[in-house]
């Protein structure tokens, strides 16, 4: 059984040879995680800036969101560069999330600062569980988040063919209750995917991975870490829309 994550699985430590005796440390991973949370609060802020100073930031919204996509495709086939691409994917995903945060701050004040500290308290609330095997990684728990993550994935890719035409999934982006309710499932899903990304980091430390797998271990909890941040955006503009 994989990880729901795209970017961290079981399969992934597959034929990979620690160097020089340099092996992944649990340690090591959440340095570099928090290496690389620095970058992406760096150009998020500098998107943030420019906007509240009158600047139109959907260009880099658009080069933040395609060119992370990209860098993150590159690393996640080719593992060995995830020391460069890893901080390049980290600022171009602050310049893509400090444009979108600054548009919803913009309708919502306050919603920034609120959706941080809920997907934060999320990331430390289930890693203290995970930590004290409160929640473990079982493989019928790794089958509900792979399928379930599976689902949201094909639903947000037929939403995004439908606009083409003029149309979109129904309740996605409803403020109803019904969309609220499936917005609360999706950060649901999408939290429950950190603790398989735990799961993983402390596997490849067990197998001795090679140290490079330290900046592709962090890569893969920012993506997830991100992917929770926006859900969060997007139900508490949903919850705000309903007052």
């Amino acid at each position: 059984m994989r990880s729901s994550n795209p970017t961290l699985g079981n399969d992934t430590f597959k034929d990979l040879r620690s160097e020089n005796g340099k092996v992944m440390t649990i340690q090591g991973t959440v340095n570099k995680t928090f290496f690389l949370f620095l970058l992406l609060f760096a150009t998020a802020g500098f998107t943030w800036y420019l906007y509240f100073g009158g600047t139109n930031v959907e260009p880099l919204i658009w080069i933040g969101s395609i060119g992370g996509f990209i860098v993150a495709l590159i690393t996640i086939f080719v593992k060995k560069v995830a020391a460069y691409t890893s901080p390049l994917y980290a600022l171009l995903e602050g310049l893509a999330l400090g444009g979108i945060s600054a548009l919803y701050e913009s309708v919502f004040e306050g919603i920034t600062i609120q959706a941080i500290l809920l997907t934060f308290g999320v990331l430390f609330c289930l890693l203290l569980a995970y930590s004290s095997r409160l929640i473990k990684a079982t493989e019928n728990f790794k089958l509900g988040v792979v399928a379930a993550t599976g689902a949201i994935f094909f639903v947000y890719l037929a939403d995004f063919a439908l606009r083409f035409f003029g149309m979109e999934v129904p309740f996605i982006h409803e403020t109803g209750w019904i969309g609220i309710l499936v917005s609360v499932g999706i950060v649901i899903v999408a939290a429950l995917n950190l603790v398989l990304d735990f799961d993983f980091i402390e596997k490849g430390a067990e197998q001795q991975a090679p140290k490079y797998m330290e900046w592709y271990g962090g890569f893969g909890l920012m993506v997830t870490i991100v992917w929770l941040y926006l859900e969060i955006l997007r139900l508490l503009s949903k919850a705000k829309s309903k007052k």
